[in-house]
């Protein structure tokens, strides 16, 4: 064991000492911060992300039944439409995708910083919606097959953008407002969503002469050009905000936990607090402090004690569940209003295909107003008061007997003009549910309960299952809704995501509530002596405790 008494080695501990207490005092200055400009645009900079991420996914809801039209198979006396495998593969190629996204940007961020990786994922996107607008078939690949492909890459970005804007969202909040920031960002999903409907209906009631007009039922090439125009706007919001992701500041937990650089993390922090930027000088010698690192021996023993591993599992878990519901209605919403005559139209040719697009747009945007967009916005108001736990357990308690409901009670329902008035009335409540319940709290939880080091791997992997649990919503409802007839096995459908939902109140109770809790305290980590280091391997310079430059 080392001698205290040397001297320099008394100066280089003080040192060690001095380093961890200005680094709690950093994070003090974080979590107490006042609201700022600052805080504004980190809301506003990640959320044109999920604003973008939302349009493109649910997009090709209205958009999938417009491609059906122009390249789908034709059945005698019925308007074209894709077969099942094609309208499975243009719907799940995104949450694959998102699903491979998040699990490798959430490393990524965890290794090279959240700045690094913020605005690549947005790129992705970007590419990846522009080139299906242009997308088109030949002999050797079909136009579904090549969709299918940009979707897929498309979707890998959208993935990155879940952990990315969570983490740094997360970080750079005040505690006292930090539900409120994560859930300002998440709530942009409900305006993409609703975004992608408005334009879908703008350019079908734009298109309408040209449709109605149009003398071959087989070739309708007008909604060939609709359909690109929906999905090729969704390149432009993520086009606006490429420059604000791709200047934003790293930030300073991961700067100080990860990089192990608390004077820069310190000065970030006066910076970006004070006049909402920073500076860096490259040439600046860099002191590491010893601080825990991620490996895959600490990802074992951290996640393998049981306090920590069951938060992981829970948060995963609930996600999971949740996801089933939310994408099995989210991106099948116009077979359902269709399949209870909401949408459908009685006319002939061309014209019946204008009305069926119109009303299930029109569907769309009741569902979109009434339920979707209300539910992100009352989660912000109570969210920091009541707390995140509260508001998931009720989320999934309703959603259990809503689903419960519209499954048991379809055909009663579905069988007159205003039992289906309130078949559509129950399902705008389970969308409003969705968001002031799981759909919010999930993209927040995840965000604040693991510590730095792997807060962006550990959101990547909860969120990731619940892109699993959007694929097997997809494919299951794809597999089963036509089982005994077309569109009748809708109500058992209903009946199995209320049994998810159930599985999800179970799931909730490993979570704990994280509202007002710095994001250390929700680490499961003693912040005391955080910072360390051995005495007999100290470096002392100056009197400040220094590290290999790396």
């Amino acid at each position: 064991m080392a001698d205290n008494s040397d001297p320099s080695l008394a100066k280089g501990v003080d040192a060690h000492y001095a380093l961890d207490e200005r680094r709690r005092a950093a994070l003090a200055e974080v979590d107490n911060a006042q609201f700022s400009w600052f805080h504004v645009k980190v809301c506003m900079v990640a959320g044109v992300g999920f604003f973008t991420d939302a349009y493109d996914i649910f997009a090709i809801n209205i958009a999938a039944t417009m491609i059906g039209y122009v390249y789908g198979h034709q059945t005698p006396g019925k308007a074209a439409k894709l077969n099942v495998n094609q309208d499975l593969g243009v719907k799940v190629a995104t949450p694959v995708g998102t699903l491979v996204g998040q699990l490798l940007f959430g490393w990524l961020a965890d290794v090279l910083g959240r700045k690094r990786m913020y605005g690549v994922e947005l790129m992705i996107i970007i590419v990846g919606t522009f080139a299906q607008a242009l997308s088109s078939g030949n002999h050797a690949v079909s136009i579904i097959g090549v969709l299918v492909v940009w979707r897929f890459l498309m979707g890998i970005g959208i993935g990155g953008d879940y952990p990315l804007s969570a983490t740094i969202s997360s970080e750079f909040a005040s505690t006292r407002i930090r539900g409120r920031m994560m859930t300002a960002v998440f709530a942009s999903q409900g305006w993409g969503n609703f975004a992608a409907v408005l334009i879908s209906f703008i350019v079908t009631v734009a298109f309408k002469n040209k449709i109605i007009n149009d003398p071959d039922v087989n070739h309708l090439n007008h909604i060939d050009y609709m359909w690109r125009i929906v999905i090729g706007l969704g390149c432009i919001p993520g086009i606006v905000a490429l420059y604000f992701r791709l200047t934003i500041p790293e930030t300073p937990r991961f700067t100080m936990d990860i990089e192990r650089n608390i004077i820069q993390a310190t000065d970030d922090i006066n910076g970006v607090l004070t006049t909402g930027t920073f500076n860096r000088d490259p040439d600046a010698v860099v002191q590491r402090a010893e601080a825990p690192r991620a490996s895959w021996a600490d990802f074992r023993a951290y996640f393998g004690k049981w306090e920590n591993g069951k938060v992981l599992f829970g948060a995963a878990y609930s996600w999971f569940a949740l996801d089933i519901a939310f994408y099995g209605l989210g991106l099948n919403s116009s077979i359902i209003l269709q399949a209870i005559g909401f949408g459908s139209s009685p006319a002939p040719g061309t014209l019946g295909v204008y009305e069926s697009l119109h009303n299930v747009c029109v569907g769309n945007l009741i569902l979109s107003v009434a339920g979707l967009i209300p539910g992100y916005w009352v989660s912000f108001l109570f969210i920091d008061s009541w707390g995140r736990k509260p508001i998931q357990l009720m989320g999934f308690c309703v959603l259990t007997t809503t689903f419960v409901i519209m499954g048991f009670a379809y055909d009663k329902l579905t069988a007159s003009t205003g039992g289906k008035n309130a078949f559509v009335f129950l399902y705008a409540l389970t969308n409003f549910f969705q968001n002031f319940g799981p759909n919010t709290t999930t993209f927040i939880i995840p965000g604040e309960v693991f510590p730095t080091r792997y807060r962006s791997t550990g959101h990547g992997i909860s969120a990731a299952s619940g892109k699993l649990g959007a694929i097997v919503a997809q494919v299951g409802f794809s597999r089963m809704v036509n089982i005994g007839g077309t569109n009748k096995f809708i109500p058992h459908i209903l009946e199995i995501l209320a049994f998810f939902m159930l599985t999800g109140i179970f799931s909730t109770l490993l979570v704990p509530e994280t509202k007002q809790q710095s994001l250390e305290e929700l680490s499961n980590e003693s912040q005391e002596g955080f910072v360390r280091k051995p005495m007999a391997q100290l470096e002392v310079q100056d009197g400040l405790v220094v590290g290999k430059r790396v």
